[in-house]
């Protein structure tokens, strides 16, 4: 059988392997180990591979490049305009070829894969979208067009739209799934916590605007002034690397908060281990994975109430919903380091909950839908 990956995430090639964003194809390769062969739409670029990248594994991968398109400015989107009549054509006969077209939305190439789709109603489709589901939240209009357009079962044809959360009135091809990152051989014993000595803070992930980075810090700045001993580890790279570096210099903050870059999945996984609440103040997500991540180790996180957070955090129960109010985050944090049964409590609820979420059960799911 013929799989079809139509993506915009970046992917490059070295020494006849194909790589990418590792936890994208960390997933994409529990998908790919059940097909004959597998085709990819998706941009490639020339960079060095990086800390974060992983090669797919299969013996008979290709990659179809297009070029990747962005309506970021005038010049940007009359680039794109050009570009995108070649990219229907090479989507087109891809997906011609194909035997289940899987579409990763959202993203430029997602939508246009979401519109050639339609002119193949008998073909078996996946669709994961990554990004917030929530049908209230506030979205760019591609986002919203991607949404619609996949969950319209009059148009859209032998669809599973993979989806994160539950949300109510849904169309029957809309499937709650979810992700993960840990197999059933990585649960172990959750690291023993002290919260009356140093607390450790963490925060993984891009240093966008739309995660908040400079928001950890503050938050942790904050509860340095209410007297509490604290660190805070941030890994990732990012537009906002060089805000944060001053912001940290200015406020004197270089023996509390230090910036590793980006690093493998080994180093991350044992700063989890060492810390004992993750920040993650983001304007939007989909799934999280490094909120489950930490909660897989019994670290507490502190996460904004956007898409499906409020449930994997049962409401505050397996973590502290942040409402970006530094005094008010400050204050739940410190009111919780004061009960010691209540934060051992919700450390174990929340690697519990982690826990159900293995590999092993992805893949399981992942069969059910091929």
């Amino acid at each position: 059988m013929k799989f079809l990956i139509i993506s915009h995430t970046p992917h490059l090639l070295k020494k006849e392997h194909y790589f990418a964003y590792a936890p994208y194809v960390k997933e994409m390769n529990l998908w790919i180990k059940n097909f004959d062969s597998v085709e990819i739409i998706a941009p490639k670029v020339t960079r060095a591979v990086s800390k974060i990248d992983m090669p797919y594994k299969h013996n008979n991968i290709y990659l179809n490049r297009v070029p990747a398109i962005a309506f970021t400015s005038v010049k940007a989107s009359f680039k794109s305009v050009i570009k995108i009549p070649i990219i229907f054509v090479t989507l087109y006969k891809a997906c011609k070829r194909a035997d289940h077209i899987h579409l990763r939305c959202p993203g430029n190439i997602g939508l246009l894969g979401c519109f050639v789709q339609l002119l193949f109603p008998k073909k078996k489709k996946t669709a994961k979208y990554a990004g917030n589901w929530d049908p209230k939240a506030k979205q760019p209009f591609s986002y919203r067009l991607q949404k619609w357009i996949l969950s319209n079962t009059f148009l859209t044809r032998n669809i599973q739209v993979l989806v994160y959360g539950e949300w109510p009135k849904q169309t029957k091809n809309v499937l709650p799934f979810f992700t993960a990152s840990y197999a059933t051989k990585n649960i172990a014993n959750i690291p023993i916590r002290k919260y009356d000595n140093i607390i450790q803070f963490v925060y993984v992930g891009t240093l966008s605007k739309g995660k908040r980075p400079l928001y950890a810090v503050k938050l942790v700045e904050e509860l340095l002034k209410r007297g509490v001993l604290c660190r805070l580890a941030i890994y990732g790279e990012g537009e906002e690397s060089g805000g944060l570096k001053e912001y940290i210099k200015k406020a004197s903050l270089e023996s509390v908060v230090t910036l590793f870059g980006n690093q493998p999945s080994e180093v991350i996984e044992t700063a989890y281990k060492k810390s004992h609440f993750l920040i993650l103040a983001s304007k939007s997500e989909g799934w999280p994975k490094v909120v489950a991540e930490a909660m897989f180790w019994g670290v507490i996180p502190l996460a904004t109430s956007v898409s499906c957070i409020p449930w994997m955090m049962a409401h505050g129960k397996r973590g502290i919903l942040l409402n970006l109010d530094l005094n008010n985050d400050a204050q739940k944090v410190t009111s919780l380091l004061k009960q010691g049964e209540t934060i051992n409590t919700m450390a174990i609820n929340a690697a519990n909950w982690s826990r159900q979420y293995t590999l092993e059960d992805f893949e399981t799911e992942i069969k059910k839908l091929i």
